[in-house]
This record gives structure tokens, sequence and C-alpha cells, in this order.
């Protein structure tokens, strides 16, 4: 039986450390790329340092080993935000946060009297969990690109499931007293999901990929950038699909019609502006499935988040009253609100990654210009 557990836990180090060098090589510019190589790595140190060859007590070699493994209950937090927030920005917050967590379960280690610290530290890997699926199901409806939307979910929603079976199970039989056929269960599991893993991380290719890189071209007006094919190649930003045959010609002049009233909706209706404006609110002003408007504006305009594309509409008239030395006075939280956005902190920080500059100095530029502009 030993021999079964050494071989299955090799198996899936093995699967993990290739998993995590193919992300640092092709996905390493964007977070979540970054955080799924450090949570595959993290996966794999506890693949190791959990066999029963190491039960009861881990030799001190394995410290360095033990303690990344602690972490990853946040590191699999922090890769389930990047992977639905596309602007996700890790910060010293994050390193803090982890190196408490690591802390925290050294002492569990060391201390005499554990419990306490044990019963603390897996109370918080179990809390990084749920807000992990919290992030799948926040999140989950913003997501374009439908296959990818699924595996997502199913991806995290599983790791979460495991990661939380395997807390439990550390909580319930600690110190290894579970016996042979608990760590061979837990062995077949981590192989399982490590496949999992595997699979739907380097399986997916073009536009449903699971990590979307940008690429260095720029992107036209209201088209996204490129995404990863699997974890190896980066695609053009938009290339309109061929018409082959009369059904797809059929379906392309469907998919103008609904394009030209949804830009109506858009621009003239102001639709943005509305509160709370979900997808299948705007799929309903326009009379089809919520699958159908998810796939007219990633295929057709590009787009991979619906967030992303409400924005730009926002963004748009929010410069444009930023601008108006009529509306001067007018504050900007109110124009930002008028607008559609919610709250002044995702407002301000989806201007800047348009503009990059902030509203107050992007309002003071415009005005400069306009005053120089009578002025002459």
């Amino acid at each position: 039986m030993f021999l079964i557990e050494a071989a299955l836990r090799g198996g899936a180090v093995v699967l993990l450390v290739l998993i995590a060098a193919l992300l640092l090589r092709d996905a390493r510019r964007v977070p979540a790329g970054i955080f799924a190589a450090l949570f595959a790595l993290g996966a794999a140190t506890y693949t190791i340092v959990s066999a029963s060859v190491f039960a009861p007590v881990p030799p001190l070699w394995l410290l360095p080993l033990r303690m990344i493994g602690m972490g990853n209950p946040l590191v699999f937090c922090l890769f389930a935000a990047a992977l639905f927030d596309d602007d996700f920005k890790p910060s010293w917050l994050h390193a803090v946060a982890w190196l408490t967590m690591v802390a925290l379960g050294l002492v569990a280690c060391i201390w005499i009297n554990a419990a306490p610290a044990r019963w603390a530290f897996s109370a918080l890997g179990l809390a990084c969990n749920a807000l992990g699926v919290w992030y799948v199901l926040a999140g989950r409806t913003l997501d374009l690109v439908e296959e990818r939307r699924r595996l997502r979910a199913v991806l995290v929603v599983l790791l979460a499931l495991y990661s939380a079976a395997i807390i439990a199970t550390e909580i319930a039989l600690p110190g290894g007293s579970g016996g042979p056929i608990l760590y061979l269960a837990n062995s077949i599991g981590l192989l399982t999901i490590t496949l999992v893993f595997a699979v739907v991380l380097l399986s997916i290719s073009g536009d449903s990929a699971l990590i979307s890189l940008p690429v260095s071209e720029p992107a036209v007006r209201g088209i996204m950038p490129g995404a990863l094919q699997g974890t190896l190649q980066v695609t053009s930003p938009y290339r309109p699909a061929a018409v082959s045959d009369p059904g797809d010609r059929i379906e392309r002049d469907d998919d103008t019609r609904l394009l030209a009233a949804l830009r109506r909706l858009m621009e003239h209706d102001r639709a943005y502006r509305e509160e709370g404006l979900a997808i299948g609110g705007l799929a309903g002003k326009l009379g089809i499935p919520e699958h159908g408007l998810r796939r007219l504006i990633n295929r057709r305009l590009g787009y991979r988040n619906f967030n992303a594309f409400l924005n730009r509409y926002r963004l748009d008239d929010v410069m444009a009253a930023l601008a108006d030395p009529a509306q001067e006075a007018v504050p900007i939280l109110t124009i930002a609100i008028d607008a559609g956005f919610q709250s002044l902190g995702p407002f301000n920080r989806a201007f800047k990654a348009q503009t990059g500059m902030t509203p107050s100095e992007f309002r003071r530029l415009q005005l400069s210009r306009t005053d120089r502009a009578a002025a002459e």
C-alpha cells in the first residue's frame, strides 16, 4: 500500500510542478496565471509533506515545504479572485495575509498545546475556501465566455470542496491517526484533482481559455485583447468568422441586426445608466436569451466581461461631462453615479485604467484646453 501511495503522490507532484512551470512561462503577465502557478506549487508541497512516511512527526527539513503549503488556502482564494476579476491587482496586503497565515500554521506545529492554534488555522483555511467559492458565485454572471464560465465554476468549486475536506479530515484525525486507508484515499483524491486541474487549464483553446492574456498590440475600440490558447499561444484581438455557407450568412445577418439594436439601447437610450443593470435585463430588452447576448457581445465585439462592456459607455459618458465647461461645478461623484457607476472606488479604478489619470486631473486638463482654445 505504501508503494501505491508513493506512486500516486509522485505522479501528482510531477504534474503539479509541470503545470506551474507552464503557467509561469506563458501566463506570468496576469495575476490569474501567477496565482494558479503558486497554487499548483503549494499543492505539490502539501502532497509531499502529507505522505504517510512523514507521519506522525514530519522531519525538520520538511519545514520550508510545509510553510509553502500552509499558505495555500489563501493562495486559492486569490486565484479565484484573479480568475473572475479582470481588474484584480496583487498588493502588499496579500503578502502580509499570506505571512500571517503561515505564522499561525507554524505556531500550530511548534506550540506544545497547539489545539487552539490548530483550530484557528483550520478555521482560517475554511474561510479562505468559502471566500473563493463566493468569488465564483459573485463573478460568474459577468463572464461572457460561456464555456470558460462553466469550467471556472467547476474547477474552483471542486478545488474548494476538496481543500475543505482535507482541512476537516486533519481536524478530525490529527497527526496521521486515520491510518493507511485514509492516506491512500487522500493520495487518490490529490491525483484526481490534479488531473482535473491540468485538463481544465491546458486543454481549452481560443476564446474559451480559462486564463486570458493581454496582447502587446493596441486593441481596437470596443474590442478586448486576445486570450491564451490553452497556456501556450496568444490569439489576435478579434477575427470575424468567415462566411462559409448560407447558414453562417443568415446567422451573421441576425447578429448584425441585434448589434444595431444593442447600440441603439446603449448609445441612444443609455441603458448603461440603469442602476443594477445585469446581462439578463439587457437581454430582456433585446428580446433574446441571456446566453445569446453573451455570445453576441463576446464573439462580435470581443468583450470577455460584461462590466468591461458597460464601462466603455459609462466612461465615455463621464469623460464627455468632465470636459464640458457647463458641468464644471457638478461633483465628479454625481457624474459617475449618473453614468451608472455604483460607487467611487470602482469608478476611479476603471477611469485611471482607461485614461492613465484621475478624474480630477482629466477634468483640469480638458477644461484648460477649452479655455486656451476660447482665448485664441
